[in-house]
């Protein structure tokens, strides 16, 4: 394969890209989901919590069984199902219904991404595959800057369906490209179950994933009821909450580039000092979210500081599991989604007892648990000469 179609890379951020935004778009249409299912803010996080849930338990599991089976073929099926999923959610009339079809694509979603990395890198000659899995890794943060706002314009402006179908349109092309332009990659050499679960074994990738799945929590306790809390705490209107939410992904694009300097130049700092930045974050946020344009300025911050959140986080987690990279790419976005749900679930009900402003709190212990699980990792690994250590 020395000689690639270059919108190959593209085709697979644009497959990364459409499983975001279906995954994440529900955050940006909550209160249109409310309206028409006359169902409670929770019980419509429950699309966010379940989708989430499904990923963190299916992921390594799955991503084991398939690994003997042709790329391609991986690939076509789970864009598939995310075209699927689309369109029902675009005409069902019935919520379970939709938070059925929450579950289907989930199955497929950590076999997408984990084997997608994995096949940009061989798609291109070695000395490439970094810039290549980059780009790939790049449709996760367009989907945050686009994919999610777009489909909150289009829900507020013509309806659920066309949100909806905005997915599916986006996903089907993905498949498309994919059919017509990536060749046939069936496995030669099959790295063992036992090979890949070995690294299960390794105290300090426990505590990562601890981290991780405290960082995704604290992130998106608050975030999945971004629109509700913009709409019913500062009191934007729908139209100003598509615009912030547009604004929060495109600067997350400018954080995702300063998070990966960061990153290059210390590791562990930038480790450490993340979760202690969504701290101040959130504390800015509640004491200042009932504030229009302070608020305009708190969502530029928590942009930047947010899309530092899924590169930190990998990063951190797969410095433990190079002996077998696409079961540790299965184990982040497994346990990186358990987070969310946790988060999103724990946002959920601080609402329901508590009220809508009082949510931030649930971000910001979840981002001090993070800070006590990688300073623990730190201080009982750093002696031994771990990766952390490496930058």
């Amino acid at each position: 394969m020395k000689k690639v179609n270059p919108m190959l890379i593209i085709i697979l951020a644009l497959g990364v890209f459409g499983i975001i935004t279906t995954e994440m778009g529900i955050i940006g249409v909550l209160p249109q989901i409310t309206q028409k299912f006359n169902i409670t803010t929770s019980q419509a996080g429950s699309l966010v919590s379940i989708f989430a849930l499904v990923v963190a338990i299916s992921g390594p599991f799955l991503t084991l069984l398939t690994s003997g089976i042709n790329r391609k073929v991986i690939l076509l099926t789970a864009v598939f199902f995310f075209v699927i999923s689309n369109i029902f959610y675009a005409y069902t009339t019935n919520f379970n219904v939709m938070l059925a079809f929450r579950i289907l694509p989930a199955i497929f979603h950590p076999v997408f991404f984990s084997v997608a990395l994995v096949t940009a890198a061989n798609l291109v000659p070695s000395e490439k595959s970094g810039q290549a899995v980059t780009k790939v890794f790049a449709g996760i943060t367009v989907g945050f800057a686009f994919g999610i706002p777009l489909t909150s314009f289009l829900a507020e402006r013509f309806s659920l369906e066309a949100a909806f179908l905005f997915g599916a349109i986006v996903n089907t092309i993905a498949f498309a490209g994919i059919l017509l332009w990536l060749p046939s990659m069936p496995i030669k050499k099959r790295m063992s179950y036992g090979m890949q679960l070995a690294i299960l074994r390794k105290p300090e990738l426990w505590l990562n994933i601890a981290a991780v799945m405290f960082i995704l929590a604290a992130m998106f306790a608050v975030y999945s009821y971004f629109a509700e809390y913009l709409g019913q705490v500062t009191h934007m209107k729908g139209s100003w909450v598509s615009m912030m939410l547009m604004a929060f992904g495109v600067i997350m694009i400018l954080g995702n580039f300063l998070f990966g300097i960061f990153l290059q130049r210390n590791l562990k700092k930038t480790v450490i000092l993340f979760p202690l930045l969504y701290m101040v974050v959130y504390v800015f946020a509640y004491y200042w979210g009932s504030y229009f344009i302070p608020m305009i300025v708190i969502i530029f911050i928590w942009g930047i500081v947010h899309s530092g959140g899924l590169i930190v986080s990998q990063t951190w987690l797969t410095t433990e599991s190079k002996e077998a990279p696409e079961f540790g790419n299965s184990l982040f976005v497994s346990f990186s989604n358990l987070g969310i749900t946790l988060g999103s679930s724990i946002g959920g009900w601080t609402i329901s007892q508590l009220g809508l402003h009082q949510l931030i709190w649930s971000g910001f212990a979840f981002a001090l648990l993070a800070f006590l699980m990688i300073m623990i990792k730190i201080k009982w690994f750093s002696s031994r000469g771990e990766a952390v250590n490496a930058a």
